[in-house]
């Protein structure tokens, strides 16, 4: 099962806002392929490739256009952390895995 915490929710609810400034149509496609990208990981949880800038085995990401999506894996669980532009710096980020 795919949990999306109420961050990684914000970010994809942001990413449709900013890209539909432009085009509804691409906005609603982006959203609809991450969240189908993401619901891959149900089934194939360690997928993604593991996060170098915060160097946990458990928090990996799943790259589409130009963003990363954040998950951890904790107790067969998968929990969508984040969703961040690929320009993004993570050092220092506030990313919090799920307790």
């Amino acid at each position: 099962m795919v949990i999306w915490s109420e961050i990684a929710k914000t970010d994809l609810r942001a990413i449709y806002d900013y890209i539909a400034n432009d085009s509804k149509h691409y906005a609603k496609k982006v959203a609809q392929d991450i969240r189908q990208k993401s619901d891959i990981l149900s089934d194939l949880p360690a997928m993604g490739r593991i996060v170098s800038e915060l160097c946990d085995k458990n928090i990996r990401e799943l790259s589409l256009y130009s963003y990363r999506i954040i998950y951890e894996i904790k107790n067969e669980q998968v929990y969508i952390l984040t969703i961040v532009h690929k320009r993004r710096d993570l050092q220092g980020s506030n990313i919090k895995p799920e307790k």
